[in-house]
């Protein structure tokens, strides 16, 4: 696992982002970037085969998603004022391999399939801590369509962190770090936040608006349960001369709904 301060690899704008270390700094919402990750956006990149010239910085399989990725891990290490309550993890178990209870089925119900692993890179990818004050866990896993031929580019991503704050609750700040992202707007993009009902205590949905639904859809959702936070980020991009045909941001929250509600079930037990 590469440390916190790795670079994401130059070579190639569509690939997908190193596996995070546990933060040691404060971070919230989109600005809670992972060191040297450049701006959150669709920056104007040259990107590679398939469609990268669009003006999407399709690196949302590098720098952007690992952003995202960064912000459901870093908001956890925030610095609240912890008043000496007892930690309410709401029956959450700590896990040493979240990939184990991330409930995949609405992915592939949705005509989704991981992909195999090569013999350099593991698929799916998992990292944890366990800590007195904080218990961190990721997830990542590599998906395509079931109907992309050989010669389509697709980049589809399921990323995935949980925390346990066992000293101090994420309540008080966990809307707002979500809502910051309707501050991280350009001429391209800007980002959409609703509130979720039936997940946890509180829930939360962050669209990406801006790009057209036919090629690739960006979406983040986030629970709080407790003091448990939760947090899946869906990074679509179907070049527009493939077969396959990418999710729109609606469809892709409803696969991220029906994942964490099983998901959160299975952490439980």
């Amino acid at each position: 696992m590469l440390p916190p301060q790795a670079q994401q690899p130059q070579h190639n704008p569509y690939a997908q982002p190193t596996m995070p270390s546990v933060p040691v700094g404060g971070g919230y919402g989109p600005m809670g970037m992972a060191p040297g990750a450049p701006p959150t956006g669709f920056g104007g990149g040259s990107g590679g085969s398939g469609g990268g010239g669009k003006g999407w910085l399709w690196g949302l399989g590098g720098a952007v998603v690992a952003s995202a990725v960064w912000a459901g891990v870093l908001f956890a290490t925030g610095g609240f004022d912890g008043d000496g309550a007892e930690a309410d993890l709401a029956g959450y178990r700590y896990t040493t391999n979240l990939c184990t209870p991330t409930d995949t089925q609405s992915f592939k119900d949705s005509g989704y399939q991981q992909k195999d692993g090569t013999g350099s890179t593991s698929n799916p990818q998992h990292s944890s801590s366990e800590n007195p004050a904080l218990d961190s866990m990721t997830c990542n896993i590599d998906f395509e369509p079931n109907a992309a031929s050989s010669s389509d580019y697709s980049s589809v991503w399921l990323y995935t962190t949980a925390s346990l704050h066992k000293k101090t609750d994420p309540a008080p700040e966990f809307e707002a770090q979500y809502r910051a992202y309707e501050d991280q707007k350009t001429s391209s993009y800007s980002y959409q936040v609703s509130p979720v009902s039936g997940l946890g205590d509180e829930a939360y949905v962050v669209k990406q608006e801006g790009r057209t639904s036919s090629t690739g859809a960006y979406v983040i959702l986030a629970v709080r349960d407790g003091w448990m936070t939760y947090q899946s980020t869906w990074s679509e991009y179907v070049s527009s001369s493939a077969s396959a045909t990418a999710k729109t941001p609606e469809e892709a929250t409803d696969m991220l709904k029906k994942s964490a509600k099983a998901t959160l079930e299975k952490m439980k037990r």
